[in-house]
């Protein structure tokens, strides 16, 4: 019987497909090294999105202050302006259906929101004074930091393994530089914060100079104009622009243990790649990384080999680009573009019994693709599979305005939708590009690993030891699955002690 989820994905491809040859837009031409605006006109649509990039991340923290442009961007959109205090706000906003958001990445930060054409007027007002006339007020900076300082010693620590594993492997892999800490901050340094400090990165980075329009949906010159003139309102001043971090090179495998009393065990591994969406080698990278562990895709290989065959957990996938909240998103989200990306591999939630040979798998899988490459089969089926499902990743205009953005940003200069774009790199790539990218961008050697589980002392010794760790399974299995498992639970970790950190998880993201 074909599983429902398979048969759902198959008929929103087919819908999204026949939508597509209905909706027409223009686009601005996409220049990086200029400020003008990301236009997404859609005739029909009777609402306007608004996406404003203000070119500043968390890279741009002071050192000791990390958080502060996250805590920034929330007091803009989360406090009160010198019109309307927060509440007021709140109220003004409810009866029009309408809100407006931040995000701040490493190297970008969106305020973002949408309404109706028919509310346009009232928002807009309420939209543009919240970049424009923040009230800063003490007791929104108070309410704020203590949501964020709760974010992270309680939900990021104790509440979700998969994201405390990814946070902590991007902080691994680039300690030492400008992205190594997350967005949040540290607890340390929010603490430190001012308000002094949140009105000066204002007065620095949310200048004239330093932010690009989108606008999508059923918005008219007019408007373009508009927001144009009152956003030049903004302080004067182009902030210096941060270098591109370099991540020190790894020797070998490093890992990192999060000591915590759980009840299964997250696995995360990686390394930095020089490979970005403008990049010619990037279409071949995302078909190998589609076949090998697409998020949420029930046909990749290692959700196959782990989960299908195995029956060991919820999700096996990778990453060629940071995929944020993906435990509760299906595809990934736009507005986090990065100079420096990581390929990573996350594995959750494992049982603690199994914990060693889960790794030992995902490793060996990605050794065997490494060495042997993708076949004429592999390549040609998840090549007509990531066509279709790439029109997934932005469904609506304001994802659409998101990639929009982000091409801008990577100077992909594109015509038209990046998600055309991509597809149509796709259309001419071939098997050997693929194998040749994959040789040449991803390896097994040398790597970082954090690993979110109980007994870490025990574990790390088990580790060290590299003895057989057999699987134990509930239910039966085939034999030929058993045949591997005795291949898998001797595959060599090669681990050195000094090469293994352990840290308790109340630690992490304290300073």
């Amino acid at each position: 019987m074909l599983n429902f989820n398979k048969t759902l994905k198959i008929i929103i491809v087919y819908l999204a497909i026949i939508a597509g040859t209905f909706i027409v837009y223009s686009c601005a031409d996409m220049d990086k090294n200029t400020n003008k605006p990301v236009l997404l006109q859609v005739s029909g649509d009777p609402t306007v999105s608004f996406r404003i990039w203000f070119k500043v991340g968390s890279q741009n923290d002071p050192k000791g202050k990390e958080g502060l442009a996250n805590l920034t961007a929330s007091m803009l959109s989360d406090g009160s302006t010198t019109r309307n205090a927060y509440d007021q706000i709140i109220e003004k906003m409810f009866p029009i259906a309408s809100s407006y958001s931040d995000k701040v990445d490493k190297e970008m930060t969106i305020i973002s929101g949408r309404t109706h054409k028919d509310n346009l007027e009232e928002y807009y007002q309420l939209f543009t004074e919240a970049i424009l006339n923040p009230a800063f007020k003490d007791e929104d900076f108070q309410r704020i930091k203590s949501d964020i300082l709760n974010y992270i010693e309680k939900d990021l620590r104790y509440s979700s393994d998969e994201e405390l594993g990814k946070a902590a492997l991007t902080s691994f892999i680039f300690d030492g530089t400008r992205y190594a800490h997350i967005s949040s901050g540290t607890v340390e340094s929010l603490k430190s914060i001012t308000l002094d400090d949140v009105r000066q990165f204002y007065k620095t980075y949310y200048t004239k100079d330093n932010f690009v329009i989108g606008l999508g949906g059923g918005f008219d010159d007019k408007l373009v104009k508009r927001l144009e003139n009152d956003l030049s309102k903004l302080p004067e001043g182009k902030p210096v622009a941060s270098e591109k971090p370099k991540p020190a090179k790894i020797d070998g495998r490093e890992l990192l243990i999060i000591d915590k009393d759980c009840e299964a065990t997250a696995i995360n591994f990686g390394f930095p790649i020089d490979i970005v969406r403008s990049d010619e080698d990037f279409p071949a990278l995302a078909l190998f990384n589609s076949w090998f562990g697409e998020h949420r895709n029930q046909s990749s290989h290692l959700y196959q080999v782990l989960r299908e065959k195995r029956g060991m957990n919820y999700g096996d996938y990778s990453y060629i680009e940071a995929f944020l909240n993906g435990g509760s998103r299906e595809v990934p989200e736009p507005n986090n573009p990065r100079r420096q990306q990581i390929f990573e591999v996350w594995l959750r939630p494992v049982q603690n019994i199994n914990r060693h040979f889960a790794l030992r798998a995902a490793m060996r899988e990605l050794q065997n693709v490494v060495d042997k490459g993708l076949t004429k089969d592999q390549f040609e089926l998840t090549k007509k599979y990531l066509s279709n499902y790439c029109l997934f990743w932005a469904q609506t205009n304001m994802m659409k305005l998101g990639y929009q953005i982000d091409s801008r940003f990577y100077g992909v200069t594109d015509n038209g939708s990046y998600i055309e774009h991509f597809r149509e790199k796709l259309k001419n790539l071939t098997l050997e590009q693929v194998n040749k990218a994959i040789k040449k961008h991803i390896q097994y050697k040398n790597l970082k690993i954090t690993i979110v589980t109980k007994d870490a002392e025990s574990f790390k010794v088990e580790l060290l030891n590299d003895n057989a760790s057999p699987i134990t399974y509930v239910t039966p299995v085939p034999e030929e699955v058993r045949l591997e498992d005795r291949v898998i639970e001797i595959y060599p970790m090669e681990l050195r002690e000094y090469k293994i950190k352990i840290v308790k998880v109340e630690e992490m993201f304290q300073r």
